[in-house]
C-alpha cells in the first residue's frame, strides 16, 4: 500500500479520492485551505494539513512531514467566471501553486503526481457530432483553461527533466455528493438545492433565453475517484479524458433529475452567460475501457439528490 497526499482533499472531488484511497488500504493525508472543503468530508483516518497551495513553505513542510509516495493534485481555482474577474489569482493558484507542488515533489522524491485538469475548458467549443479528446483540437478561450493547460505542460517538463512520473486527468463536468453549489460546474448541486427549496429551476440559454441550454458531459464523482486511483497506480495514459461521451442539455438535465427523484418544479429560461461554451462533450471510450462501466446519469443524479436531501434534513433536525 502507498502513502498518498491529496491537495484539495477536503473538497468535492478530493474527498472522494481520499475516501476511496482509505477504503483500498492506503495511508492518506490531505492538504486544503478550507475555502470550499470541510473536515467532515474525510474520516479520522486521514491526516489533515490546513494551508494554502500558494504558501510554498507550508506546502513543502507538509510534503516533507508526510513523505508521500504519490500525490493527487485536486486543488485549483476552478471557476471560469472568477478566472475572468481575477485572472491573476487564477494563475497564482493553478500555475504558481502547481509549481510549488512540483518543486516539493521533486525535492522529497515523490514517485508520481496525478493532476486534475479540464477537458471541457481546454477543448473549448466542441462541434455537433464530434467529441473533445486527447490529441484533438485544443481551444482554450478562458483564463482558467489557459492556466490549467500551462500546469499540464509544467508537469510534462518535470517528468522529462526530473523523472517525476505524471498523469493528467482531463475532467468533463463532474457532479455528485458534496459538490459546492456555486458556478456552472455546480449546476447539478444548484438544481438539487433549488428543488429542495421548492423554487423554480433556472436554465441559462445556449443561444437565447428560453432554449434548452448548453450541452455538457456529466460524469459521476464516484467514477472520477476510481479513475484517480487507477492513475495513481500508473494504469492510465499520461493524458487521459474523464468523460462519458454523452452530451446533455441543461433542460434535459433538470427534467432527468426531477423524473428520477419524483419532485417537480417549473423550469424558467434565462439569458445565456458570458463566456459559456455552448457544447462540451468528451470522448467516453477511455473511461469506459478503464472502469468497465460508468454510472448512468439518472442513477448518479438520484444518489446526489438523496445526499442533499439527507444533509438538509440533518441541518433542520
Amino acid at each position: 500500500m502507498a502513502k498518498i497526499f491529496i491537495t484539495g482533499g477536503l473538497g468535492f472531488i478530493g474527498s472522494h479520492v481520499a475516501e476511496l484511497a482509505v477504503a483500498e488500504g492506503h495511508e492518506v493525508a490531505v492538504f486544503d485551505n478550507l475555502s470550499t472543503g470541510h473536515r467532515s468530508n474525510v474520516s479520522a483516518a486521514v491526516t489533515v494539513f490546513e494551508a494554502d497551495l500558494r504558501d510554498a513553505g507550508a506546502l513543502d513542510s507538509a510534503v516533507g512531514a508526510f513523505r508521500p509516495d504519490l500525490i493527487s493534485h485536486q486543488a485549483a481555482q476552478a471557476s471560469v467566471p472568477k478566472s475572468f474577474l481575477n485572472p491573476e489569482q487564477d494563475a497564482e493558484v493553478n500555475v504558481l501553486g502547481t509549481l510549488n507542488l512540483l518543486e516539493s515533489a521533486r525535492r522529497h522524491g515523490v514517485e508520481r503526481i496525478v493532476m486534475a485538469s479540464t477537458g471541457g475548458a481546454i477543448y473549448g467549443e466542441v462541434p455537433e457530432g464530434t467529441v473533445g479528446r486527447v490529441g484533438g483540437p485544443e481551444r482554450p478561450s478562458t483564463p482558467y483553461a489557459v492556466s490549467k493547460l500551462a500546469a499540464e505542460q509544467y508537469l510534462a517538463v518535470y517528468a522529462h527533466h526530473h523523472g517525476l512520473q505524471g498523469t493528467v486527468l482531463r475532467y468533463s463536468n463532474v457532479y455528485g455528493e458534496r459538490q459546492n453549489a456555486s458556478g456552472e460546474a455546480g449546476v447539478v448541486a444548484i438544481f438539487c438545492q433549488t428543488l429542495l427549496r421548492g423554487a423554480a429551476i433556472r436554465v441559462n440559454g445556449r443561444l437565447t433565453s428560453g432554449d434548452r441550454g448548453c450541452v455538457r458531459d456529466y460524469v459521476y464523482v464516484g467514477d472520477v475517484a476510481r479513475a484517480n486511483l487507477l492513475a495513481l497506480g500508473g494504469h492510465l495514459a499520461p493524458v487521459f479524458d474523464v468523460g462519458t461521451g454523452t452530451g446533455t442539455d441543461a433542460r434535459t438535465l433538470a427534467e432527468t433529475l426531477m423524473s428520477g427523484v419524483g419532485v417537480t418544479a417549473p423550469i424558467v429560461g434565462a439569458e445565456p452567460r458570458k463566456g459559456d461554451v455552448q457544447r462540451s462533450v468528451l470522448d467516453g471510450a477511455p473511461l469506459l475501457d478503464a472502469l468497465g462501466e460508468v454510472t448512468p446519469l439518472g442513477r448518479g443524479l438520484a444518489r446526489t439528490f438523496g445526499w442533499y436531501q439527507q444533509t438538509q434534513e440533518a441541518v433542520l433536525s
